[in-house]
């Protein structure tokens, strides 16, 4: 008697509180796969990529929303409200979609493992390669979120369980408890070397030996422990495979005014992406726009909610080495990455824009936010009203249009002279497209996983930890003036490596779910002290409990076995 294989069940029957998934390809005779496993496996392939779509939208909120390059206009009851303000709770549906799409490719991935025989042809060997990436990949992404930083004794710190495939009594099974930190990274880097080992062929959308490779140079990037303390085997192993992935030839970095439209390339036509989940439009329809990751970020054709911002932080590291202006009469772009920021200028009644004086000022005790004053120019002098107050401004750069203020309450507060932008509540709506506008479709977004301007940064992190600062040097200006141009760093050493790295991280992958995850794993403290309703002063210093999510009370519920909940505190 046939016995019945069912993928894609395992999260549904053990690790979560949903139904059974009812993919048409969500269950099959395990003869039927045997007979014909070539015609089999495009339809259990499709169905583990289809897991990933679900996946990508919680894992770019949890991972975005707690780091410092976004605001959001006010809090809200919506669960990713507590990325942001850092409250965490176990009964998070989000966290829940996080978890339960992870682990529902894990163990479609792992049925396919185990059904399929490796050794028959190497196109099937290729795609049993792309099981092995997708598990990998998400034992990583869910351990980084679930588990502490790689650098704080992985031994014991627990990581999540490990499960790899359906068991064969589903009704009488007995799961693990989850695994250290320790386990969980080998077995990423287990799943993630088969993958390479067996993987042929370049693809953008799918797993690939490159995609593989760009991966355990951010696995071992993760495992390297921080500046002060580095681990110099991981270190090299990540220098070793961001070597594989850059000198294959297969990809490559986009000029800068093609990198400024980054944003608007599909994933398979873009050389520098490694791999990208890919969504088409027909996924989404008319409303559904609104519900995209970039439907938070922006309001474009009416679609999206636009109601996260740019953080002031992170526009400040655009303006470092010079001022970005976004006005339509006067638009110059000095870093390339602030072409996926949109300032929404508005008009006023005339059809004029309106000139103020935009700068942030101390509002009541830890409480910062924006000020936009309405100037008047008298021919070199320019004042500003604010209330009944008017001010005359200093200049501090006037090619620049760059001035500071003395304020009223004693402080002396620089800012920019600039077109109103239309507020959202009392915030200037300083809208993000960086995951808007692929083929030019609104709000549509193949999100990345990995790409060639990562890898680059990560061999760069990875030489400095090894001490070698004249090759991160090189790759960290090979990232920085395509952006910037004339804007290399003339040195780096071990007083300014660390820094300089990591805001070249910030700045380039902003928007790609890395930035809270790079500010922890290096022992950093996070803090946010620009406008939104955030708790501005406070510091998260990478020992905080909250820097890791609660395990899914559903999953912990449902689970057929001990599953150990992180500490509350």
């Amino acid at each position: 008697m046939k016995k019945k294989i069912l993928i894609a069940l395992l999260a549904s029957a053990t690790l979560a509180s949903c139904d059974l998934d009812r993919l048409p390809y969500g269950s099959m005779d395990s003869g039927s796969i045997t007979n014909d496993p070539a015609s089999s496996l495009d339809a259990l392939l499709n169905g583990t990529y289809a897991q990933l779509k679900a996946w990508s939208d919680p894992m770019h909120r949890a991972g975005e929303y707690a780091g410092d390059n976004m605001m959001i206009r006010g809090s809200s009851t919506d669960a990713f409200y507590e990325f942001i303000s850092f409250s965490r709770s176990p009964n998070n549906y989000r966290l829940a979609q996080f978890w339960d799409s992870g682990y529902k490719a894990i163990a479609q991935a792992s049925n396919i493992i185990k059904m399929v025989e490796e050794g028959q042809n190497a196109e099937i060997d290729s795609q049993l390669g792309e099981c092995y990436y997708i598990r990998g990949m998400m034992y990583f992404y869910l351990v980084r979120a679930y588990g502490r930083p790689y650098y704080q004794t992985p031994e014991t710190n627990l990581g999540v369980p490990i499960v790899n495939g359906t068991p064969e009594d589903v009704i009488n099974m007995t799961l693990p408890d989850r695994a250290t930190v320790k386990e969980t990274y080998e077995q990423v880097v287990a799943d993630l070397k088969k993958a390479e080992e067996l993987l042929a062929g370049t693809s953008h959308i799918r797993a690939s030996k490159g995609a593989a490779q760009a991966m355990l140079s951010r696995v071992y990037l993760y495992m390297s422990g921080t500046y002060e303390s580095p681990n110099r085997e991981y270190a090299q192993l990540s220098v070793d495979y961001a070597n594989k992935v850059i000198n294959s030839g297969e990809y490559a970095l986009l000029p800068r005014e093609q990198f400024m439209k980054y944003n608007t390339l599909t994933p398979e036509n873009n050389p520098e992406t490694i791999f990208a989940v890919k969504r088409v439009a027909a996924e989404f329809s008319g409303y559904d726009h609104y519900y995209g990751v970039g439907g938070m970020y922006a309001n474009i054709g009416g679609m999206g909610w636009g109601e996260m911002y740019a953080s002031a932080k992170y526009i400040d590291l655009l303006n470092e080495t010079g001022r970005n202006d976004w006005r339509p009469d006067n638009y110059k772009i000095v870093d390339a990455r602030a072409a996926f920021i949109e300032p929404t200028y508005s008009k006023n009644d005339a059809g004029a824009y309106t000139e103020v004086f935009r700068f942030i000022k101390e509002d009541g005790t830890n409480i910062v936010n924006y000020v936009q004053a309405n100037i008047t120019r008298s021919g070199s002098t320019i004042t500003a009203k604010d209330g009944d107050d008017t001010y005359t401004l200093t200049p501090v750069d006037v090619a620049q249009e760059i001035y500071s203020i003395q304020y009223k309450d004693g402080k002396t507060y620089t800012g920019v002279v600039d077109n109103f932008i239309s507020l959202n509540r009392v915030y200037p709506q300083f809208y993000i497209t960086k995951c808007s506008r692929e083929g030019e479709d609104s709000h549509l977004h193949s999100p990345i996983i990995s790409r060639l301007g990562e890898v680059y940064l990560n061999r760069a992190e990875a030489y400095a930890k090894l001490g070698d600062y004249p090759s991160a040097l090189k790759d960290l200006n090979e990232i920085r003036t395509r952006s910037i141009v004339n804007g290399a760093y003339a040195s780096l050493d071990a007083s300014n490596a660390g820094s300089r790295i990591d805001k070249e991280r910030q700045l380039e992958l902003a928007y790609q779910a890395e930035r809270s995850y790079d500010v922890f794993r290096n022992g950093k403290a996070l803090t946010r002290q620009y406008p939104g309703p955030h708790a501005q002063f406070e510091t998260i210093p990478a020992t905080d409990y909250r820097v890791i999510y609660y395990i899914p009370q559903d999953a912990i519920n449902s689970y057929p076995g001990t599953l150990t909940q992180n500490p509350t505190n």
